[in-house]
């Protein structure tokens, strides 16, 4: 037995559909023996809160192991989880194929999988998850959900802590009016045709967040690549599924996974990449959908032609050259390596794309932001996913850059609230993006 894997981190399918999937106390077997490698190991101790909670609950029990801890203990644990997969990705010694067979993520997520499959998920995150439902019902009154939500807003943000349970203080996204699949068809771009990338077809996955709350990424996006010779068209069939992941609504991912992968590999078929514009949902295309459905061919089909779009504009650049009209910015850019970007396994292909920027200086940030989703905004949950992205923050601060970039846009708002707290003078001197916004900057097309 070796003490830990030198082996490239393996995943194996999600067996949701086994009936021992569910059973409980095979569940709790399993919890008990990866809690306690975890509690022999410590080694990712400071990545979220979930192993604080765990490791203190055995410090503090009877004996000081988990034989003296309860399984009804488990859930704080399970909770605090942000399926970040960190731990899985850069921490844990004894993933697979090391014989301990650890996956921390995937088995809080049978967690949760479990609750659900028993009624015990929660109402508000439940509702929260159904992102298309919200995001069509917002648009027609997006001023007024915005001034609603807005943090400044104490009568209305106040009533939604009391009632909801969400955060006060914690920014949420905007709507907006009009979609961007509305703003693509009623904006049709010209195509460079002397690009050196001109012949390349790519679709556009809105995804939900750059659907319904932020289509200037995908404006963005499209405006990059209409420059650079790349055909684009935009495409929303329905959400990723990773809000319901995070509740443990393993059916619906898959059932969203079906309807979205059929849409996508018919522009596939047509000769089409597949661009996703947020972290999260390229990491589902690419690696959870193939791991829950490993049998549907639209899903691994998918999984092997869709790119993140940090990723995709690298691959340009690599194989056939970037057009050659970016202007400096005038300020220099902390890139936070946004956990699901990490996850990709494809190197910081960000920070990567951001250096194509002449004579702008690109500072790496690292570390968790500590949002976490719909996690992150809930009360009780807050202040801890404020803690988590402190060293961020302060990292993003320490650097002294103008722009705070971020593969995904939560993460860069929350470090943004994180700055605020640290130095609200000079959180009046930044402002947050997607780097695909500020490279559309750097050739003037913002």
């Amino acid at each position: 037995m070796r003490e830990g894997s030198l082996d490239a981190p393996t995943r194996h399918k999600i067996d949701w559909k086994n009936p021992d999937f569910y059973d409980e106390e095979k569940l709790d077997e399993e919890l008990r023996r990866v809690f306690d490698v975890c509690h022999g190991c410590r080694r990712c101790f400071n990545l979220c809160d979930s192993f604080p909670k765990l490791f203190d609950l055995i410090d503090e029990s009877e004996t000081e192991e988990l034989d003296s801890v309860s399984s009804e203990d488990f859930k704080p644990v399970v909770d605090a989880c942000t399926l970040c997969d960190m731990c899985f990705m850069t921490k844990c010694p004894y993933v697979p194929p090391h014989e301990f067979d650890l996956d921390f993520p995937h088995l809080m997520l049978r967690y949760r999988a479990v609750e659900k499959k028993q009624g015990k998920d929660k109402f508000v995150p439940r509702e929260l998850s159904k992102t298309d439902r919200n995001g069509k019902l917002a648009a027609p009154v997006a001023p007024l959900a915005n001034w609603a939500t807005k943090t400044s807003n104490g009568l209305t943000r106040g009533i939604m802590e009391s009632t909801l349970g969400i955060d006060r203080h914690a920014a949420l996204p905007e709507y907006q009016s009009k979609s961007l699949e509305k703003r693509a068809k009623e904006n049709p771009l010209q195509v460079n045709s002397e690009a050196p990338a001109f012949g390349r077809k790519a679709v556009i996955y809105a995804t939900c967040f750059g659907n319904y709350n932020k289509p200037h990424i995908g404006e963005a996006t499209r405006q990059v690549l209409a420059k650079n010779g790349v055909e684009t068209e935009v495409v929303y069939p329905g959400c990723c599924g990773m809000p319901l992941m995070e509740q443990g609504d393993l059916a619906g991912v898959t059932q969203n996974a079906e309807t979205v992968s059929k849409e996508l590999c018919s522009w596939i078929d047509k000769g089409y990449d597949v661009i996703a514009l947020v972290s999260s949902c390229a990491l589902m295309l690419k690696f959870e959908w193939p791991l829950l459905s490993p049998d549907s061919d639209t899903v691994q089909k998918l999984s092997q032609a869709t790119y993140d779009v940090s990723e995709y504009v690298v691959d340009i650049a690599k194989k056939e050259g970037m057009v050659e009209e970016m202007q400096p910015l005038g300020d220099n850019i902390s890139m936070h390596l946004a956990c699901h970007a990490r996850a990709q396994n494809m190197g910081a292909k960000g920070a990567e794309m951001l250096r194509l920027i002449p004579k702008t200086r690109v500072a790496i940030v690292e570390r968790c932001s500590g949002h976490g989703g719909s996690w992150g905004i809930m009360k009780g949950n807050y202040e801890t996913a404020l803690k988590v992205g402190k060293p961020a923050a302060k990292t993003a601060l320490t650097s002294k850059a103008g722009y705070i970039a971020s593969e995904c846009p939560l993460a860069a708002e929350h470090l943004m609230q994180g700055i605020e707290i640290l130095d609200a003078e000079a959180a009046k001197t930044k402002t947050a993006s997607h780097p695909i916004e500020l490279i559309a900057k750097a050739y003037g097309l913002d």
